[in-house]
């Protein structure tokens, strides 16, 4: 398997962009429209997040980093970010 093949396996994009849908979501208490089939994981990198810095409430559970790909963004799911930022 090529690496961007991977990459999009563990992003939950592969076929994505043919016909591409989009589904509602509540992120950090405001609506969204995602790519449909999108895993946390895809959705960090998209928002340009690196998922070691972020602790990730899906639908009130907390995520595991190691759980962040397995994780599908669905209709209607709520998913808040809380950022970690560094500094003294």
């Amino acid at each position: 398997m090529t690496t961007s093949a991977q990459d999009e396996r563990e992003a939950g994009t592969t076929g994505i962009g043919r016909g591409r849908q989009e589904v509602s979501i509540v992120l950090n208490g405001q609506p969204r429209a995602v790519e449909h089939g999108m895993s946390v994981r895809a959705l960090l990198r998209h928002l340009e997040l690196e998922p070691g810095m972020v602790v990730v409430e899906h639908n009130r559970r907390i995520l595991a980093r190691d759980a962040l790909s397995d994780a599908q963004v669905r209709e209607g799911d709520r998913i808040e970010l809380v950022h970690f930022v560094g500094g003294g």
